[in-house]
């Protein structure tokens, strides 16, 4: 464990943005906004846990959007960012990590690169942030009339997360709650305390404008746009029920395997792996393990969807085909998009699952076993 927590600061009404619903929640790429920046830090091995302060007002919107992903409880934030962060890291006292990143919800595009930039130099300094140099001519202006033209030398563009050590940022936070900064890095320099300038990101900009999504939905939709193909088959033997894409269905017999003999989530593990040029499922977890006998193949696929998370890759969609005699699939078809879009963290329009049969030809059509097909869409960011 690193000791780090993530606070998301989700509690705006971002006015700016117009709409009928908060910034946060709006949907990118099938997904909410918010949803989209909370996956960055869960995915991020430098980073234990992950909290969202919401608005008093959100809790069926956050609800909605983050589902089940495995976050802390959310905080009720204040009436101005700088209090929320403050109730956000009060949360926190129980736990008490070493050091703290608090990010804008609105920001969906932190690299895991970027991520690791910060929580290294809090190895060494109190605090750091991210920040882009500034390359373009600054004006001062007054009445619409140029006023003067402002140096650009040395002058960054901070953006988040910006990361402290936990007790020295909630020290700022409290003893300076009565005064109005415009950041946390600047409490910190209040307080005295050095902050560290790291390599920051073009495309980690914060959505405030309806052009802001659209650059982002732009964004979302171009890079490396890469398919991958798998295929599984395991045989019947005696049993109850059979494991079918996370979802146990009543037979009269079981499928062989070493895992759970999840045949549709085995083919969509290995056609994710093959996607993000990562191998096969039997690289990962070879069946001569014994960690693996009996274990539920969602673990399998989970692997696989954080593999494509930390090359800054999202899931496009995925499409199955079980083939077999029996069971029938159209009447569980449904629940198991739904558990394969949990598994994957996408929507459920997504995922996309259908049966066949082999019209009695070959050993699925003589009941023997049952085979599947996946195939499914990523695109990795450059």
């Amino acid at each position: 464990m690193s000791g780090c927590s993530a606070i998301i600061v989700a509690a705006g009404r971002g006015s700016r943005f117009g709409g009928d619903v908060p910034k946060q929640y709006t949907r990118l790429a099938g997904q909410a906004i918010l949803r989209q920046t909370v996956l960055r830090f869960l995915h991020h091995d430098g980073v234990d846990n992950v909290r969202v302060v919401i608005h008093r007002d959100d809790q069926d919107a956050y609800t909605q959007a983050i589902g089940d992903l495995p976050v802390l409880d959310p905080v009720t934030g204040g009436e101005t960012r700088q209090e929320s962060v403050r109730l956000g890291l009060e949360s926190l006292t129980g736990i008490n990590p070493k050091t703290v990143l608090i990010h804008d919800a609105a920001r969906p595009f932190a690299g895991h690169a970027l991520i690791k930039r910060v929580t290294d130099a809090l190895e060494t300094h109190p605090g750091a942030i991210p920040a882009v140099a500034v390359n373009d001519t600054l004006k001062r202006g007054h009445q619409s009339m140029i006023a003067e033209t402002v140096a650009r030398e040395n002058l960054w563009r901070a953006q988040t997360p910006q990361g402290f050590r936990f007790q020295d940022i909630l020290t700022a936070h409290q003893n300076l709650r009565h005064e109005t900064l415009t950041d946390d890095a600047s409490l910190m320099e209040k307080m005295g305390l050095a902050v560290a300038l790291v390599e920051g990101e073009e495309n980690n900009f914060k959505i405030t404008t309806a052009d802001d999504l659209t650059r982002a939905e732009n964004m979302m939709n171009s890079g490396d746009i890469r398919t991958g193909y798998g295929f599984d088959v395991h045989r019947f033997e005696d049993g109850d029920h059979v494991m079918l894409c996370g979802v146990p269905i009543p037979h009269h017999q079981g499928l062989a395997g070493h895992s759970d003999a999840d045949v549709g989530l085995h083919a969509l593990t290995d056609a994710l792996l093959g996607a993000a040029g990562e191998g096969d499922i039997g690289i990962h977890f070879p069946p001569s393990d014994e960690r693996w006998r009996g274990a539920p193949s969602d673990i399998f696929l989970a692997k696989a969807r954080d593999l494509v998370t930390a090359k800054s890759g999202i899931i496009i969609n995925a499409d199955i085909t079980l083939i077999c005699e029996q069971p029938k699939v159209s009447p569980h078809r449904i629940t198991m998009c739904k558990r394969i879009a949990q598994i994957l963290q996408i929507d459920p329009s997504r995922v996309n699952i259908k049966g066949t049969t082999t019209e009695g030809l070959g050993f699925t059509g003589r009941g023997e076993g049952i085979a599947a097909q996946a195939v499914i869409t990523i695109c990795l960011k450059a």
